[in-house]
């Protein structure tokens, strides 16, 4: 880990732990299950706490700042929100699901739109959005997102489990600037590199304003806005972890807890009568359609 935003991670103890950082999943694995990889949390359903991982992901100043000022308008998330998720999500699917190749274009054209995030003389942090250490951060909260539903999913995985669903996780981060290296190697690694990184959490009021705005949907109108506001509110506060929760002052009651448990009972018993191809085609399609742009010479971010 270079030298930076956040000290080496394997020096010391995280005064942090999982459980405050993670949040809790009591429902038990079936025991006929195949070892899940990656590529098994691109369930549609794993998409329902998004906002919870934007909210986690600009709990580090710098991120905060550069996704608040970001001058790529065509991409900012208030102003273009479908075109941000679609941006997202493709790069999910690409690092997941694509060729080395096919990274390497994701991330040229990534690189295009990040030159342009940085911090000026007014900005209250200074942030380069091609910081590793950033990125590294990002890709980690993207990687918790994962984890977290699939278990909300299918189960609690056991540390064998854990430790294959991880196998592959370091392409979130290596499809852009962080190098294989600076991505704990083991799952255990990634614990302690989590818990000591969410020690660096913080937000201001122009951040909780922000999630806050997110949260109820302001960017879109006010007819989805009125269907899923209380709903999005209630899955993004039930994926994040206790501390999160803590830091932005969002209540949350055992009432709570045993509420989103049996909605994810439901949803996980409901899920397992959806075939496959819906269920994962929103992935499949995307790297579809950015292979076709791949080979048109089209821009596959859509700037």
């Amino acid at each position: 880990m270079p030298a930076g935003y956040l000290e080496d991670y394997t020096a010391r103890e995280p005064r942090l732990t999982s459980a405050r950082t993670r949040i809790t999943v009591t429902s038990e694995r079936r025991r006929w299950m195949r070892k899940p990889d990656l590529t098994d949390a691109l369930d549609f359903w794993s998409f329902a706490g998004a906002a919870a991982n934007v909210a986690m992901q600009i709990g580090w100043p710098e991120v905060a700042y550069g996704v608040m000022e970001s001058k790529v308008e065509s991409g900012a998330l208030m102003h273009h929100p479908w075109k941000r998720a679609r941006t997202t999500t493709a790069y999910l699917a690409v690092a997941i699901l694509g060729t080395d190749e096919e990274r390497l274009l994701f991330r040229e054209a990534v690189n295009g739109a990040h030159r342009h995030v940085r911090s000026d003389a007014d900005s209250p942090v200074k942030y380069n959005a091609f910081n590793r250490e950033l990125q590294l951060w990002v890709a980690a909260c993207l990687y918790v997102g994962f984890e977290d539903s699939h278990q909300l999913l299918h189960g609690r995985m056991s540390d064998d489990e854990l430790e294959h669903f991880y196998v592959h996780a370091s392409s979130l981060a290596t499809t852009l600037q962080v190098t294989e290296d600076m991505w704990p190697a083991t799952r255990a690694d990634f614990d302690r590199y989590w818990n000591t990184a969410c020690e660096r959490v913080t937000y201001d009021e122009r951040t909780k304003q922000f999630i806050h705005d997110l949260v109820g949907l302001r960017m879109i109108k006010w007819p989805l806005r009125a269907g899923f506001g209380n709903l999005l509110q209630f899955l993004t506060i039930g994926t994040l972890g206790p501390y999160f929760r803590e830091l932005l002052d969002l209540e949350w009651t055992e009432t709570d807890r045993r509420r989103f448990e049996h909605l994810f009972i439901f949803v996980a018993f409901v899920n397992r009568f959806i075939p496959k191809f819906v269920r994962f085609g929103g992935s499949r399609w995307l790297m579809r359609d950015l292979r076709r742009r791949y080979r048109k010479g089209i821009d596959p971010i859509g700037r």
